[in-house]
């Protein structure tokens, strides 16, 4: 039951019809929640999943709806659900929150989880190119990818690479621009990204490195006219259909004057999933009032979450928007007035830990598969477990630099190191031990000889 001093609202807003969303919805009613429930979405359709857009181009040509894939279906949670009435401005106040639709409607309630996602950045100039990012995008560029079209990727990331791997096995000429040296090298750091460089050939796909697309053209009026993708050395690619897969940034821009956010639109969130109000000088938006700020919550893409081991993790893990909501929603209706506390505290009060869910990402591309948990830096140190390029699974673990001098050693005189980040690469049964390790709450610290022998279990390296 909620605490005696929690103040339960009598009525939520979600803002947002996405898996973070349909999750906030569902954990609601599942804790107990009688009040009133209201969800805003924006594309029209009941909540998919989205990582089978991209991975699953071709052999879905439905989404996979949340209703049949969770059990969650939001008619049946909600009492007001507007698939097609975006939220476009919001004010929060000590007293309520007054969510404005784009009918120009305003609905009234006593908090708002924003669980609104992302949106495909696409630069100026490049209304040529597609993005892939709904299941309308999707069935556009599926309709496209016929035999021998020619298709120029650009941004050899996560989407980038799934894409372009479908396509070829389509039958598409497939081309990727990527501006840096390597693929996902912002992801996976230089090294790694370097690993997967051979893949594209394997596949049939065309990688371009190292330099950056100045244009992407509008076709002309001839009949065989195409889209030009002008480089920055001045090489043009003439390409039937031009996918933009250079990043999302949090669809936030309805908020700004109204909530401070980080300079790249992400609302940081602590733990439990609270809006803290951190702002820059120069945000209008200013400080909130604590009262106001107890009003908002945010789960998914769009929020940057405390994490016990990680720090702030920025939005766009699908872990997150399917775990996340259980915690904020337990803390938003008073049933863990202390989810935001450090789990040392947690235990001197006697209260259970709050289950902790490392960043985690799933990637088919090019005819391998990628896990990857945790976040890489740059500044890691990165060691490999297997051989990249042979016949088995392989996998890079990113270890924290120490800058102790006298390093810890095992008893055998192994090296300790801690791990940040492991990349799993056609490791299928590693994929089950790896992830419990990383969601332990805790560092993972291992004995490096140990953790590098493909014949050692990595749980059976843990110190």
């Amino acid at each position: 039951m909620p605490s005696p001093s929690a103040q339960v609202p009598s009525s939520v807003v979600v803002v947002g019809a996405g898996l973070a969303g349909a999750q906030t919805a569902a954990a609601l009613r599942t804790h107990g929640f009688t009040g009133r429930l209201t969800v805003l979405g924006a594309e029209g359709v009941p909540p998919y999943d989205r990582p089978p857009l991209s991975k699953e181009l071709l052999k879905r040509t439905e989404p996979v709806w949340l209703a049949d894939d969770l059990g969650v279906d939001l008619t049946a949670l909600a009492d007001d659900v507007r698939l097609t009435d975006p939220a476009v401005r919001l004010q929060v106040d000590r007293e309520r929150v007054v969510v404005r639709t784009a009918s120009g409607d305003e609905v009234v309630a006593d908090a708002v989880v924003l669980a609104c996602g992302s949106v495909p950045v696409r630069p100026d100039g490049w209304d040529a190119a597609v993005t892939l990012h709904t299941a309308e995008d999707a069935e556009r560029l599926r309709a496209a990818l016929v035999p021998g079209a020619r298709l120029v990727v650009v941004g050899a990331g996560w989407i980038g690479a799934e894409v372009a791997g479908v396509a070829a096995g389509a039958g598409a000429r497939v081309t990727v621009v990527e501006a840096g040296p390597v693929p996902l090298e912002r992801q996976l750091g230089r090294r790694v990204g370097g690993l997967l460089a051979p893949w594209y050939d394997d596949a049939g796909v065309t990688l371009v490195t190292g330099v950056a697309v100045d244009q992407v053209t509008e076709p002309g009026d001839g009949a065989d006219d195409g889209t030009r993708v002008v480089l920055a050395d001045g090489r043009v690619l003439e390409a039937d259909l031009v996918l933009a897969a250079v990043g999302a940034r949090p669809a936030t821009r309805w908020l700004a004057g109204s909530l401070p956010m980080e300079s790249n639109g992400a609302l940081r969130v602590n733990r439990a999933g609270r809006f803290m109000g951190l702002h820059a000088p120069t945000d209008p938006a200013g400080h909130l009032h604590l009262d106001a700020l107890r009003r908002v919550w945010a789960v998914g893409d769009v929020a940057t979450r405390e994490h016990p081991v990680f720090g702030p993790v920025p939005g766009g893990h699908w872990s997150a928007a399917l775990h996340d909501p259980e915690p904020t929603v337990r803390a938003l209706l008073g049933l863990d007035e202390r989810a935001a506390e450090p789990e040392h505290v947690r235990e001197r009060l006697g209260l259970a830990p709050v289950p902790a869910h490392a960043p985690y990402v799933f990637s088919q591309q090019l005819g391998h598969d990628l896990a990857l948990f945790g976040l890489p830096s740059p500044f890691d140190e990165v060691v490999l477990r297997g051989t990249p390029g042979g016949t088995g699974g392989w996998a890079a673990l990113y270890l924290e630099r120490a800058l102790d001098r006298h390093p810890r050693r095992t008893a055998e005189g192994h090296r300790v190191a801690t791990v940040r980040a492991v990349l799993l690469v056609d490791s299928p049964r590693e994929v089950g031990q790896v992830r419990k390790l990383m969601n332990r709450g805790v560092p993972l610290e291992v004995d490096l000889d140990r953790a590098l022998d493909p014949a050692v279990r990595l749980r059976d390296a843990v110190v």
